[in-house]
């Protein structure tokens, strides 16, 4: 049986994990993950009972019960990076006894809700449009790292991007991943479903150029253009690709629902949004967990 040595698995003082600053009792099935701390706070006004859990750096972490289902909601920052973070050390609390440092015997699957904000990449996808990213291409790296099985539809998205966007060679090749079927079902009645860009930045890598120049200025009009049998691109974010790769690595769901908040190709921003996206909050726990 294999046991995690105390420098890869990592604990406080406290006996909480390294971190999240959490504890296996603290957390739920249901898990809500959005970036901004001041949204986990604000969403935690929608709840019933909340509980404060822990707050270490971005990360801040509160359950409650929404219409009698306890959940938990957790800020992870921004990027790809953090989310590598959040979700090993959930899946963690979830699957490896702490005390003898190694996998329970059976396996605790999670579901991940990560709802967040992003920007269109259609001229006719409006501001406060719900998406759901049915695929997530990930533009940062991150599941290259990991050992991924073997997917014939994905390596076949994989190929057919490259291809129709003439991937840019000196870029990092992106990698491919799909939301949980199951809980794509439970959303798609009130979001547009799409194919989502997740950048490792906010400025270059998204196409945006202040003072910087940009080594690919027109790759943001590839990627408009692509198709996937019923799908196109949608939008860009920065959290979907490590949260789909490594939820289908540890065996958990997925999804991703984001509120347009900008359209990239007509210069619109959406200044106020904070009643939209608690509306958007309440809609996505009434499909999946009531």
């Amino acid at each position: 049986m294999n046991r995690y040595s105390e420098s890869e698995l990592i604990f406080n003082p406290d006996g909480s994990i390294f971190h999240l600053h959490l504890f296996p009792e603290q957390i739920c099935d249901h898990i809500v993950l959005v970036g901004d701390p001041g949204r986990a706070v604000q969403f935690g006004e929608c709840l019933d009972r909340v509980e404060r859990l822990a707050t270490n750096r971005e990360f801040i972490s509160l359950s409650g019960y929404y219409h009698g289902t306890k959940i938990m909601v957790m800020s992870t920052g921004i990027g790809t990076d953090n989310i590598d973070i959040v979700l090993n050390e959930l899946d963690a609390l979830a699957n490896i006894n702490l005390d003898l440092r190694t996998d329970h015997p059976s396996l605790r699957k999670l579901r991940f809700i990560r709802i967040g904000t992003s920007g269109s990449l259609q001229p006719d996808l409006p501001i406060g449009t719900p998406v759901a990213s049915a695929w997530s291409v990930g533009l940062d790296g991150l599941m290259k790292y990991y050992l991924r099985k073997p997917d014939q539809e994905r390596e076949l998205f994989e190929r057919t991007f490259l291809d129709a966007v003439q991937w840019p060679v000196q870029l990092p090749q992106p990698y491919a991943v799909r939301a949980s079927d199951e809980l794509l079902k439970m959303v798609e009645s009130f979001c547009t479903l799409g194919i989502t860009m997740a950048a490792h930045g906010f400025y270059g890598p998204q196409g945006r150029q202040l003072r910087a120049p940009l080594a690919v200025p027109d790759l943001n009009a590839h990627l408009q253009s692509f198709r996937y049998g019923d799908l196109r691109t949608t939008n860009f974010e920065m959290e979907s690709s490590a949260l789909y790769g490594l939820a289908e690595v540890l065996q958990h769901e997925a999804i991703t629902v984001c509120l347009i908040i900008a359209n990239r190709m007509k210069g619109e921003f959406l200044g106020d949004y904070s009643s939209t996206i608690n509306q958007l909050f309440c809609q996505t726990l009434n499909s999946i967990i009531t």
